[in-house]
């Protein structure tokens, strides 16, 4: 069942900027997005919108274009919708600290009628259609470790890509990796770190970011107050 309990528990919202969001009602839009992650280790955030959450993985690397690569994923904590917008610094010391771009978006469709019990199953495929990712994809769960029996551990599974027209062979397939900018500002992780100060509003729309962003850009420098002159007798 889907749930934001373990999310809310991670966070401490009075300190970090990530949206606190909950459990959305109604079919929903079956979007995704991904986002670029520069916390411990650079990984890639995959979440596909399923049943007023976005079920999540941390993909290790960037996806692959190669039917014959597998990009291990690990699957975290569900997260609220609105968390499809959020582009920011996380601060350090909070879970997560670092910076996160938006990389990609779009919708997503199962190919199969029951996703949530692919899901279940540990194996499902789907079609993205976003900005970057596009075609048939799937993810399958691989075994937990039998050292392990019913130890709480995170279950690893593999994102890959399917055999068709957006598929591409050996360095083509590597294609992906040259995209370094937001699809939703344009900006580098870097750049966007630099504006840490001027965090990215997730309850704005981007418009009304960027026209923030550029009016605190071109705020002129505070004029130094003049001593008034003696007057002389």
């Amino acid at each position: 069942m889907a749930g934001l309990s373990t999310y809310y528990a991670k966070r401490d919202f009075g300190i970090t900027r990530e949206p606190r969001g909950k459990v959305a009602k109604g079919k929903g839009k079956s979007r995704f997005v991904i986002q670029r992650h520069a916390a411990t280790r650079l990984h890639y955030d995959l979440r596909l919108e399923l049943d007023g959450v976005y079920k999540s993985w941390a993909v290790t690397k960037t996806p692959s274009l190669d039917p014959a690569v597998k990009r291990l994923a690990v699957e975290v904590e569900d997260h609220p919708i609105e968390y499809g917008t959020f582009e920011g610094t996380i601060p350090e010391g909070q879970y997560g600290g670092g910076t996160v771009q938006l990389w990609d978006r779009g919708t997503w469709s199962p190919q199969g009628d029951d996703p949530e019990g692919e899901l279940k199953a540990g194996h499902l495929k789907f079609v993205m259609d976003g900005e970057r990712m596009k075609g048939k994809w799937a993810l399958v769960r691989m075994r937990d470790d039998p050292r392990r029996p019913g130890a709480k551990v995170r279950h690893n599974w593999l994102l890959i890509k399917e055999i068709d027209d957006e598929a591409k062979r050996g360095r083509a397939g590597d294609a992906l990796a040259k995209d370094v900018t937001s699809v939703a500002t344009g900006r580098t992780l870097d750049e966007i770190a630099a504006k840490s100060t001027k965090v990215w509003n997730s309850n704005r729309s981007v418009d009304e970011n960027v026209k923030a962003l550029k009016k605190t850009a071109k705020k002129p420098p505070a004029k130094k107050k003049s001593r008034p002159t003696k007057r002389r007798a």
